[in-house]
C-alpha cells in the first residue's frame, strides 16, 4: 500500500514540476489614453499574462526551470474611433535563453511591432484557437492572434537554438496565424503588400528556403558557439567566426531582409562584446562583414577597430 501511495505521489510531483513553455512578464501602458479607467489596462495586463503563461503552446513539456523568459510591453497611444475598447499602439518583445555553464543569458528576441490594433473588453478572458483565428470579432481576435504569433516565434527560436530546425512546429503555427489573420480596416501587419518589414515577412523568411542557412547559423551560433565557450573556447570561436560570412552571403542574395534585421536587433550588443575579445586579425576580417549586415550599429563596430 505504501508503494502505491509513493508512486501516486511521485507521479503527482512530476506532473506538478512540468510547466508551460513561457514565463512572461507583461506590461501594459495606457497613460496616453484619456477618459479610460486605468484599471482597464491593469486588467488587460493580467489577462494577457494569464493567457501566455497558462497555455500549452505545443506538445513539449517544460520543467519549471526550463521555461523561456520573456517580456511583452504594450504601449497604447490612441483609441479607435467608434469601437468601444478599441486601441492602437505598439508591442515590444524581449526573450532570452541561458548559455550552458554560465549565468549569462543570450537575447533571442528584441523587437518592436508598431502595427498593434486591438479590442479589449475588461474582465473577458483572452481566447485563441489555431483553427479559428479570425474569431467572431476581428479586433478582439487580433489581440490574441498577435500575442500567439510572437509566442510561437519565441518558442520556435528557442528550439532552433538548441537543435537544428527544432522550432519548425512552432514556426508552422505562426505561419498559420499569418495566413489566416483577422481582417479589418484598422488592422495591419499581416500582409506582405503593406510594407517590406512586418509579421508577414518575418515568418515568411524564417520558413523560406532562401533563408535556410540562417536557421543553420542560428543553431550553430548558440549550440556550437556560445554553449561551447566554457568547454572549448577556441573551437567555439572558430565556429562562430565562420558563421558571419554565411550571413553575408544570405544578405547578398536577400538584401535588407526582415529576418536579418530581426536577428541583429537581438544580437548586436552581444556580437559587439564578442568582437571586443577577438584578435586584431579577426576584427579586421569580421567587422567589415558585420557592419554591412547591421548598418544601424556600424559605427559601434568601427569603434572596436581603434
Amino acid at each position: 500500500m505504501k508503494k502505491i501511495i509513493f508512486c501516486c505521489c511521485l507521479l503527482f510531483s512530476c506532473h506538478f514540476l512540468m510547466a508551460q513553455e513561457l514565463n512572461c512578464k507583461v506590461i501594459v501602458l495606457g497613460d496616453q489614453i484619456q477618459g479610460t479607467d486605468p484599471k482597464v489596462f491593469k486588467t488587460m495586463e493580467q489577462s494577457i499574462t494569464e493567457f501566455i503563461n497558462t497555455r500549452h503552446w505545443g506538445q513539449s513539456e517544460f520543467l519549471q526551470k526550463e521555461r523561456i523568459e520573456c517580456v511583452f510591453t504594450i504601449i497604447l497611444t490612441k483609441t479607435i474611433e467608434g469601437i468601444e475598447g478599441g486601441y492602437t499602439g505598439k508591442i515590444s518583445m524581449q526573450a532570452s535563453r541561458p548559455v550552458y555553464g554560465t549565468t549569462y543569458t543570450s537575447s533571442l528576441v528584441n523587437y518592436v511591432d508598431n502595427d498593434f490594433a486591438i479590442k479589449y473588453t475588461q474582465y473577458q478572458a483572452i481566447e485563441f484557437n489555431d483553427n479559428r483565428i479570425v474569431g467572431s470579432d476581428a479586433l478582439s481576435s487580433n489581440l490574441s492572434a498577435i500575442i500567439a504569433f510572437y509566442c510561437y516565434v519565441i518558442i520556435g527560436l528557442d528550439f532552433d537554438s538548441f537543435s537544428l530546425k527544432g522550432g519548425t512546429e512552432y514556426f508552422d503555427r505562426a505561419m498559420n496565424i499569418s495566413n489566416n489573420a483577422p481582417e479589418n480596416s484598422a488592422i495591419s501587419g499581416w500582409k506582405g503588400t503593406e510594407k517590406q518589414k512586418n509579421r508577414f515577412w518575418l515568418i515568411d523568411q524564417i520558413e523560406n528556403n532562401r533563408f535556410v542557412n540562417m536557421r543553420d547559423v542560428f543553431y550553430k551560433y548558440h549550440r556550437l558557439g556560445l554553449d561551447m565557450m566554457t568547454t572549448d573556447a577556441d573551437l567555439a570561436r572558430s565556429t562562430m567566426n565562420k558563421l558571419f560570412p554565411i550571413l553575408q552571403q544570405v544578405n547578398i542574395e536577400n538584401p535588407s531582409s526582415m529576418w536579418m534585421q530581426f536577428f541583429f536587433n537581438a544580437k548586436s550588443e552581444e556580437i559587439q562584446n564578442y568582437l571586443a575579445k577577438c584578435s586584431p586579425t579577426e576584427k579586421q576580417t569580421l567587422i567589415p562583414i558585420i557592419s554591412q549586415l547591421d548598418v544601424t550599429n556600424a559605427g559601434k563596430y568601427a569603434e572596436l577597430m581603434k
